[in-house]
């Protein structure tokens, strides 16, 4: 039988440090790092942390957990709440997005390319951003989109050594998906997403923005960017 995407709940937080934190000696802020990364470990099975690229945030935490149990993600947000409300005079909460994986409905087996929310190596760069489609994408018949997203499968192929996940929000948040990309060079990443600007499916985009561009390193490493 092929492999199908699992079930799991990814989370992507922004914090921005407050100025309270910047007051703290290099020990206290190593502490701080310490707890909090413990107490956020504590509520996911994998957490990865990210320097963000713009002025809005310091630092992107993503969050994964299986979520085969409908209880998964009610615990999850309350050990997030948590593990971080000590924490709230350091950091600021920024922004959130969130969802599920399913299986796709325009492919039949789990695409080699498709990131392993597990995985225990990440790539050097993550971009992630929320997506929502027109309502007349959605009136359209079954077959016409499967063509269109033929097309877009198609150019993505042609990136091997870019990465995705797609995670479906609808009805949870304001956009209907998160798309996430993995990727060791962002300058071919954006030649990707230039060339799917041209795909007749672009039409039916209602929302792709804002764009979060991360960098990756080791937990510790992320954090002892700002000591």
């Amino acid at each position: 039988m092929p492999e199908q995407t699992p079930r799991t709940l990814n989370h992507f937080s922004l914090y921005a440090f407050t100025d309270a934190y910047w007051s703290l000696n290099k020990e206290e802020k190593s502490s701080f790092h310490k707890d909090w990364q413990a107490g956020l470990c504590s509520a996911a099975r994998t957490v990865d942390m990210f320097q963000n690229t713009d002025s809005k945030a310091d630092l992107l935490v993503w969050c994964a957990l299986e979520a085969g149990d409908t209880q998964n993600a009610s615990s999850f947000f309350g050990k997030l709440a948590q593990v971080t409300t000590p924490h709230r005079h350091l950091i600021r909460p920024v922004d959130a997005v969130w969802g599920f994986t399913r299986p796709s409905q325009y492919t039949k087996v789990r695409s080699a390319q498709e990131i392993d929310p597990f995985a225990e190596t990440r790539l050097r760069y993550l971009v992630m951003y929320p997506f929502a489609k027109t309502a007349d994408w959605y009136l359209m018949s079954r077959e016409v989109r499967q063509g269109m997203m033929n097309e877009h499968i198609r150019i993505g192929k042609q990136y091997e050594d870019i990465k995705q996940l797609l995670l479906y929000s609808f009805g949870l948040q304001d956009q209907e998906f998160v798309v996430v990309y993995e990727t060791d060079d962002l300058p071919r990443f954006s030649d990707l997403v230039n060339e799917l600007r041209d795909t007749e499916a672009r039409r039916y985009t209602l929302q792709d923005t804002p764009v979060t561009t991360a960098i990756y390193h080791p937990a510790e490493e992320t954090l002892a960017l700002w000591k």
